[in-house]
């Protein structure tokens, strides 16, 4: 993955992973296998688990703890309602930087032809 994905990914992890748990609760290994099976192939767990603590202290997800079959109980992340509001900010942004971003693309695109 080259630095500018990288970069900004950064950005916008937090908002793809409130996303996945929008869809349904899951634990950290199954919002990694979510991400990489939407594309995001490259992004390790270890970046997906920090992310994931960042989320619980800023109280934007609630976790309760499952028994495992194979070892410790497991934390599964659901979204509340801060993280519901939290999402619900990020795609306004998204889709603010998103229609701006494409219309310098088309603006660019237009004047080489």
């Amino acid at each position: 993955m080259g630095k500018q994905m990288t970069e900004m990914l950064k950005g916008t992890l937090e908002g793809i992973v409130l996303a996945l748990l929008a869809e349904q609760p899951a634990y950290g290994y199954e919002i990694t296998t979510r991400i990489r099976d939407h594309g995001f192939t490259e992004i390790a767990e270890g970046t997906i688990y920090a992310l994931l603590v960042r989320v619980e202290q800023k109280k934007l997800v609630d976790v309760e703890k499952v028994p495992s079959e194979k070892g410790p109980p497991r934390k599964v992340y659901s979204l509340n309602a801060a993280g519901t509001q939290e999402l619900e900010e990020f795609w306004k942004t998204w889709n603010f930087l998103a229609q701006h971003i494409e219309r310098l693309n088309t603006n660019n695109t237009d004047e080489e032809n």
